[in-house]
């Protein structure tokens, strides 16, 4: 049993619930849309985001249909921010295969992510809980807001590591803690309960990012092509840490170039050479480490101990990963 399903084990049912109900609910008669969710459902990801908003629901009580429905709401969002970042960023690749705006247009990504976000607000509705319905609309202005910082700081010429974090709190971080907060209030949880997880989920999402920014810099079995994060001009931590903690201008230069997307594939190979060497991955994995410790402490390991086991690899599982 791989480490993935020594966490899923506790909730496995609930998941193949889940798996159904998702294909479910994002069918449609309509043969592009049919032909855009089977594309996508042949490369489902490894559904971590529902899978806490289950092991959260289970801590607290049991897993309902209202669950269920919180956790189609939000990977649907989570879905449909993807296909329309791909488009954003004009990439070709997710998930080890073709983006569907690659797959197909941009016209046609851009509509079904419309159509994924809808669903994902009729899931929210249909719990009947108002809290529920606020919570995801709130997730998606922050999703978009973090998006529109990220696009808006490729034109600054400072780096910074505050902005960094800044946008990974608003977009990845900001959806593993709703995960893991919605599920505890759906299934019956105190608020204590519910802020404690969502502080959880919220530091495995900030550990999940930085562990995908280190794939960027070698690691080519997680369907992200090397060196893609630089191609969109994206600067991530370990390469800020880099060029900030060392005396080059030169690379302080090729950095705001790598940014503006002006930068060659040599020159790319270049700051990226030059992050591994200046400790940047060193730096990120301190990082990674720092998290998972204070996402274990916030596990209350009086309760069910499948569960808080289930919730430990999780918190091991984001920072150590290699796929």
């Amino acid at each position: 049993m791989d480490v993935l399903d020594k966490i899923k084990a506790p909730v496995a049912a609930e998941m193949e619930q889940f798996r159904e109900a998702f294909r479910q609910t994002l069918y449609s008669d309509n043969p592009l849309l049919e032909q855009v969710v089977e594309h996508l459902l042949k490369a489902p990801g490894k559904q971590l985001r529902p899978m806490l908003v289950m092991l959260a629901a289970r801590m607290v009580g049991k897993v309902d249909e209202k669950v269920i429905r919180v956790a189609l709401a939000l990977e649907m969002l989570h879905t449909a921010s993807l296909v329309h970042d791909d488009v954003v960023d004009e990439s070709d690749r997710r998930r080890g295969q073709a983006s569907v705006n690659a797959f197909l247009s941009n016209q046609v990504a851009v509509l079904a992510g419309d159509f994924i976000l809808s669903k994902a607000l009729e899931c929210a509705a249909l719990t009947d809980d108002v809290r529920v319905v606020r919570y995801i609309s709130q997730l998606g202005q922050s999703l978009a807001d973090g998006e529109l910082l990220q696009l808006d700081n490729q034109d600054s010429k400072v780096l910074s590591e505050a902005v960094y974090f800044d946008i990974i709190g608003r977009k990845t971080a900001s959806l593993f803690s709703l995960c893991a907060r919605l599920g505890a209030l759906a299934a019956g949880g105190s608020e204590a309960d519910s802020e404690r997880l969502a502080r959880f989920g919220k530091l495995i999402g900030i550990c999940f990012q930085l562990k995908d920014d280190v794939f960027d810099y070698g690691t080519a079995e997680v369907g992200k092509p090397l060196g893609n994060d630089m191609k969109e001009g994206k600067l991530t931590l370990p390469a800020i840490y880099a060029v900030k903690h060392s005396d080059s201008e030169a690379m302080q230069e090729l950095a705001l170039k790598v940014r503006r997307r002006e930068a060659s594939a040599e020159e790319i190979q270049q700051l990226i050479d030059f992050t591994i060497s200046a400790g940047g991955l060193e730096y990120v994995q301190w990082h990674m480490k720092d998290m998972q410790r204070m996402a274990d402490g916030l596990i209350d390991d009086t309760r069910d101990a499948s569960i808080t086991e289930s919730l430990h690899l999780l918190a091991a599982f984001v920072a150590e990963r290699v796929f």
